[in-house]
């Protein structure tokens, strides 16, 4: 089962309002200025070893290397990233209709986490769960955990082919 995270005030944080990791260490920190939520690597990970594909979903357009080459230096590996770039190119295309700028469902995903309401409120629509992330939560990872585990829960239980 596929989990995907926002960047921006879900993983990338304003530590002035948000506990964060440690920035990287020179010269790392001069290219990469966007600093983690607390426990962001140790999540990612978590996720990963309990069988989740984790992905990025993100409205912005940072290129997909410099996602990767950041994350790196924290010890993480995501399974897939979706950027503004690629959503466009591979979701909106030529659709005459505008499109949420996230729509998880298209590319697989079960679970996005997201601060936005608007995004977490599509999901009914477009075929995904959500968790919404608000600001400071020391309890995070472990909400994060349970959704993952609720949602895979309901998942195996549709394959089965019972009603939801």
């Amino acid at each position: 089962m596929r989990v995907s995270f926002d960047l921006d005030e879900v993983l990338f944080v304003f530590p002035d309002s948000v506990k964060a990791e440690p920035p990287l260490k020179f010269p790392f920190n001069r290219m990469y200025k966007e600093r983690l939520r607390l426990g962001t690597p140790e999540l990612i990970r978590e996720l990963q070893a309990l069988g989740y594909e984790v992905w990025v979903y993100t409205s912005s357009f940072r290129s997909e290397t410099y996602i990767r080459n950041l994350f790196r230096h924290y010890g993480v590996k995501f399974d897939g990233i979706v950027n503004g770039t690629r959503h466009l190119k591979e979701v909106q295309r030529d659709s005459a209709q505008t499109l949420p700028q996230k729509v998880p469902s298209r590319y697989r995903i079960a679970l996005h986490v997201d601060d936005e309401s608007v995004i977490c409120s599509y999901g009914r629509e477009y075929g995904f769960d959500a968790f919404q992330l608000n600001a400071q939560d020391d309890e995070w990872k472990e909400k994060v955990i349970a959704r993952a585990a609720e949602v895979k829960r309901k998942w195996e239980r549709k394959q089965a082919g019972e009603k939801i």
